[in-house]
């Protein structure tokens, strides 16, 4: 993985540690509720600078926001990903189906929630911003359906994301151009 690589040779433990860290937890437990009070902690540590974050995982793409790969567990337990939203940039409705943290490394971000409740997607009629230093927490337990956009509108907002599983290979649920809940599989940007 070549983005492991460059944050490995900037890295100035930041990353390394936080890595070290989630090993041990996810090692010890596999419990959402004992994993994202520790996991909070950890990614809290790491989103405090972005001197370990390589440039090019930063940089947003012209037509949509770039999802990079920063480091996935070998054993599939986690992953870790930047996401880099440029002006005006969104996702569409959708969902995780594992659980997430989503800390705000630069930037903000406009999150709106959904509920999916017999076969349909309905506004929970709670927006929020989430701001540099601040984390969420995203799963089928605690909320999983939700809008995400770039909060700032002259310049690039960054997250670093947190997900029990690979989540760009992940078989997930979004809402399409037609209103229709469909099978999705994110990809990365870059790898």
């Amino acid at each position: 993985m070549k983005n492991i690589d460059k944050i490995l040779q900037k890295d100035q433990g930041q990353f390394k540690s936080f890595i070290e860290s989630m090993n041990l937890l996810v090692s010890s437990t596999d419990i959402e509720s004992e994993i994202f009070p520790q996991a909070k902690s950890y990614l809290k540590k790491l989103i405090a600078d972005d001197a370990w974050l390589p440039d090019d995982c930063v940089q947003p793409n012209a037509d949509k926001y770039a999802q990079h790969l920063l480091y996935k567990d070998p054993l599939n337990r986690y992953s870790v990903v930047s996401f880099v939203w440029g002006p005006g940039q969104h996702t569409p409705i959708h969902n995780h189906t594992v659980w997430g943290l989503i800390g705000m490394l630069k930037g903000a971000e406009l999150c709106d929630e959904f509920h999916f409740v017999d076969g349909n997607i309905n506004p929970q009629g709670m927006s929020h911003i989430l701001k540099q230093g601040q984390i969420e927490a995203v799963s089928p337990t605690v909320g999983d359906w939700h809008k995400v956009a770039n909060h700032i509108e002259q310049e690039s907002s960054v997250s670093i994301q947190v997900y029990g599983g690979d989540i760009g290979t992940i078989k997930r649920h979004m809402l399409n151009e037609k209103g229709e809940v469909v099978d999705f599989i994110s990809g990365y940007s870059t790898v």
